[in-house]
């Protein structure tokens, strides 16, 4: 009895997954294996920085801060939190942002694609993961604290929860939020066939950049320097499609 009745089961399974799985549930499988896969690599890094003096990520911040003032003589994203905290909206905004954009929205962002874009798929994921290597590769060669733990007169209201459990708090350099972002903006703005929401995804890093900002997590040299992460892993990943297309043109 047992045997007729799970039949049924798992070939409704069987079907849902032809019917709105692109490449039905061994693919899914494979893709959340290399997720995951990744998400071990990265506690795998975070432990050898927490091996380190913190010490190390504070002198690594301070020297992010004072290259900035070097610069322009003051700190905007000090400026940016002042402005944001006046304004009890605003900062719910930001502070939901920070916390939604890497793991929530990326995830799905790569979701949609993957189910209902998914000619896009292999380049988006592989954009996102190498821009998210190279950042695991500066965070344990370079590990560097947020403004909000420098004393530099942030207000730093996080409550970490299950995010600080995951997340590594000195990987402030580069901002994978940015890089992040400015994968899935341009991405999506890309692929989105209506108007509004590719100017939504057009708008997304620049939101998300300020959020960081105006949050105490990330100077803007971080997201400078995330968005160079973005920039090169994109054009790794689509460089040939991109030769192509110029050479379409030409022809």
């Amino acid at each position: 009895m047992s045997g007729n009745y799970n039949a049924p089961v798992v070939s409704t399974v069987v079907a849902v997954g032809r019917r709105h799985l692109p490449r039905g549930w061994s693919d899914l499988g494979l893709q959340l294996g290399i997720w995951f896969g990744f998400a071990v690599v990265y506690q795998v890094v975070r432990g050898i920085v927490d091996q380190r003096p913190p010490e190390v990520a504070f002198q690594h911040g301070y020297r992010v801060f004072h290259i900035e003032t070097g610069v322009f003589s003051r700190l905007y994203e000090l400026t940016l939190q002042n402005f944001v905290e006046q304004r009890h909206v605003l900062a719910d905004a930001v502070s939901w942002t920070y916390w939604n954009s890497e793991f929530t929205i990326v995830g799905l962002a790569v979701l949609y694609v993957y189910l209902r874009r998914h000619e896009h798929f292999t380049r988006f994921r592989n954009s996102i993961l190498i821009a998210n290597a190279i950042g695991l590769v500066g965070y344990a060669a370079y590990p560097t604290a947020p403004p909000r733990m420098l004393g530099l007169g942030f207000v730093d209201s996080h409550r970490d929860g299950l995010v600080s459990f995951v997340a590594n708090p000195y990987a402030a350099m580069p901002s994978l939020h940015a890089a992040d972002a400015l994968i899935v903006g341009v991405v999506l703005a890309s692929i989105s066939r209506s108007l509004w929401a590719k100017g939504l995804w057009a708008a997304w890093p620049g939101w998300v950049w300020f959020a960081v900002m105006a949050t105490g997590n990330h100077f803007w040299l971080d997201c400078v320097a995330g968005a160079v992460v973005a920039l090169v892993a994109m054009a790794v990943v689509y460089r040939r499609p991109a030769r192509a297309a110029l050479a379409a043109r030409r022809s």
